[in-house]
C-alpha cells in the first residue's frame, strides 16, 4: 500500500464525468477515479473546507464513530474490477468495512486519516505526469482564479472585434 494525495476533483469532457485524481506520495504516478457527481460534491467541499449547515452523510458517519468511542484510521483503495474501484474504511487499525471509493476519500478527507492505494492498483492504472507539465497546469490554475470576463473586453473605442486569421 502507498499513501496518497488527492490533488482535486476535475470535469472529464466531453462528458461532463467528475473525476478525483490521486497522486502518490512518494512518487509521481496520479490514479485517476470516475466518481458521481454526489461524491465529487462532497470531496470538494471536504477540500475546500465548507462546513454545511447540517451534517452532510460523510461528515454523519465520522460523527458516528467517534462518538461510538472509535476512531477512522485510514482508508485503503484495495482492488479495482472491470474499471469498479473497491476500497476499505479501517476503523481502530483492525476492522475492515467494504466502501466504494469515492465515499472512502470524503469520509478520509474529513476525519484527516491516510488514503492508501494498494501497489497493483498504481503499477496497473498510475500515470506519470512529469513535473513540468505539473507546474505548469497549477500556473494556468492560479491565472484562471485571478481573472474575469472583464479582462478580455476591449477598452473604450476599440472597438472589441479580434484581427481574423486566414
Amino acid at each position: 500500500m502507498k499513501q496518497v494525495d488527492v490533488m482535486g476533483v476535475r470535469v472529464e469532457m466531453p462528458t461532463n464525468n467528475p473525476i478525483v485524481l490521486l497522486r502518490e506520495r512518494d512518487g509521481e504516478r496520479h490514479v485517476p477515479i470516475w466518481i458521481g457527481a454526489p461524491e465529487a460534491t462532497a470531496i470538494a467541499y471536504a477540500q475546500q473546507g465548507v462546513t454545511p449547515p447540517r451534517p452532510l452523510t460523510h461528515d454523519l458517519l465520522v460523527d458516528l464513530v467517534n462518538r461510538l468511542g472509535h476512531s477512522l484510521t485510514e482508508v485503503r483503495i484495495t482492488k479495482m474490477e472491470d474499471q469498479i474501484f473497491y476500497a476499505t474504511l479501517v476503523i481502530d487499525g483492525t476492522t475492515e468495512i467494504s466502501s466504494r471509493s469515492s465515499d472512502a476519500i470524503a469520509v478520509a478527507l474529513r476525519a484527516q486519516v491516510p488514503i492508501m492505494v494498494a501497489e497493483g492498483i498504481l503499477d496497473e492504472v498510475g500515470v506519470v505526469v512529469p513535473v513540468e507539465e505539473e507546474d505548469e497546469v497549477e500556473k494556468f490554475r492560479e491565472f484562471l482564479d485571478q481573472v474575469s470576463a472583464e479582462d478580455f473586453e476591449a477598452p473604450p473605442g476599440e472597438g472589441g472585434e479580434t484581427p481574423r486569421e486566414d
